[in-house]
């Protein structure tokens, strides 16, 4: 099944994918028979582009300036066909209850000042990184009063939710 209209132009094209093009056609030519190894013919042409100089690069940049007046002045002219316009998600209302947490969280909002103390210079990846260690750590009986709180959280959620009008995006038209 083709995802998407067919018939949508096709996309900008960047400076990087300009160089690479270039690179597998002068692969091809030095070595038509042979076949490409895809991650080390990119890792090639990754190290090539890092050590290429601004002069080197301008033709790339231009080629993808030029591909890029191409794809808006292609996009001018089409139309999406009706049902394939933008969907986006639907806008959440600011003013419906917030979801509750995981159990882990309830246990991570207890023990995250401890972390910290423990690892002042952590990030907030690493401090993560510890809490679901130490979360993984826990036996099921240590681990029931996070979930029993999470639990009681969600209960009075979806009471919340029952009793909040969820056709309304905004409330003031809602009353």
């Amino acid at each position: 099944m083709v995802k998407g209209d067919v018939n949508k132009p096709k996309g900008k094209t960047s400076a990087y994918a300009f160089f690479v093009q270039t690179c597998r056609e002068e692969q091809k030519i030095k070595q038509p028979d042979q076949s490409v190894n895809f991650a080390e013919f990119s890792k090639q042409c990754s190290e090539r582009w890092r050590a290429s100089t601004v002069i080197d690069k301008r033709r790339f940049e231009d080629m993808a300036k030029n591909d890029k007046v191409r794809y808006e002045r292609d996009m001018r002219g089409y139309v999406p066909p009706k049902g394939m316009a933008k969907s986006g998600r639907r806008k959440k209302d600011p003013n419906a209850p917030k979801r509750p947490p995981s159990a882990f969280f309830v246990f991570s909002a207890e023990f995250r000042p401890t972390v910290k103390q423990e690892f002042p210079g952590c990030s907030i990846g690493e401090t993560a990184k510890k809490l679901g260690i130490m979360w993984g750590q826990q036996t099921p009986t240590q681990k029931q009063p996070f979930e029993e709180k999470a639990l009681r959280l969600r209960e009075k959620y979806d009471k919340d939710m029952a009793a909040y009008p969820s056709s309304c995006i905004t409330p003031s038209l809602c009353l």
